[in-house]
């Protein structure tokens, strides 16, 4: 089950940049963030109603969900909404990669776990798998002041999807599913953006045509409902250093995509990223330590 949830994590969030891509026009990003999650939200209650699951969470749990909602599903979107106009997408993918690191700080700062050296050393693979595959992208942009504002745009964005992992694990250690808490952190989410862009007076005229609402189905139904609750879901099960793992997944599975349709083409340095990223997630699940017992078995 656990394998199952990484993977439909990783493939569907591997290729939501396509449809943020296609978000991307006439529609303002704060709105566009906001139509998303306004459909999600409504999605996700008419699946705990035809599930017949309690809506209502306890008192107790407001705090978190109003939190989850703001560093979730309405902050870490606008941070790298921001970061990609003025940011290589290479290095946001850099900073990012940096969130099962962020996760295992956080976790024994705020919840008090003890550090996994596997999920730690497994994170390190990964953000130097990520740094091979984005050199390119990186060589050249070091020196321009707005990149290095963009940086720490992304990084407070990789922050709080952090910050927002840790919230998921507390709720769920309350008994909370993440359907529910889901459901309504995205409405706390989509509510603030609402009224954010109300107030800085954007434009809420939708696009109607096909790529916009398709792109846009995509992100709030497989991007969200499915995704946010597969990952949340895996947050709960293995907790959020090694979940988070995933996230240096996600740019690879995006080439992919773009090998398929934009034509890009592989590099050696690329290759031997993928290959330590792969190495990353054998570490990060202790896979290498069962194959070098079963080798030293064998001889």
């Amino acid at each position: 089950m656990n394998l199952l949830l990484y993977a439909v994590t990783v493939v569907i969030w591997g290729t939501t940049w396509i449809a943020i891509k296609w978000q991307l026009g006439d529609v303002p990003p704060p709105v566009s963030i906001a139509y998303r999650f306004w459909l999600a939200a409504a999605v996700l209650f008419v699946l705990l109603a035809v599930m017949r699951r309690p809506l209502r969470p306890p008192r107790e749990a407001w705090k978190y969900l109003i939190a989850q909602g703001l560093a979730l599903f309405c902050v870490n979107f606008l941070c790298f909404y921001y970061a990609e106009r003025t940011v290589p997408s290479g290095l946001v993918a850099v900073v990012f990669s940096t969130a099962p690191l962020l996760n295992s700080i956080n976790s024994r700062i705020f919840l008090g776990r003890p550090l996994q050296p596997a999920a730690i050393a497994g994170a390190v693979f990964g953000f130097l798998g990520i740094i091979c595959l984005s050199v390119p992208e990186i060589a050249g942009h070091l020196g321009d002041h707005a990149v290095w504002i963009g940086l720490a745009v992304t990084f407070a964005g990789t922050m709080c999807f952090s910050v927002g992992n840790l919230l998921s694990s507390r709720m769920q250690a309350m008994g909370l599913h993440p359907l529910v808490t889901n459901s309504w952190a995205m409405l706390i989410g989509a509510a603030v953006l609402t009224v954010g862009s109300a107030v800085a007076g954007l434009s809420f005229v939708p696009q109607t045509d096909a790529r916009y609402v398709g792109a846009l189905v995509y992100l709030a139904v497989l991007g969200s409902v499915v995704g946010f609750t597969a990952y949340l879901t895996l947050v709960g099960r293995i907790g959020p250093e090694r979940a988070a793992y995933c996230t240096v997944l996600f740019p690879f599975v995006a080439l992919a995509a773009s090998t398929v349709f934009e034509g890009y083409r592989w590099s050696p340095l690329a290759v031997i990223g993928l290959a330590l990223v792969v190495l990353g997630n054998l570490v990060a699940f202790g896979a290498v330590p069962r194959l070098l017992i079963r080798r030293r078995g064998i001889l």
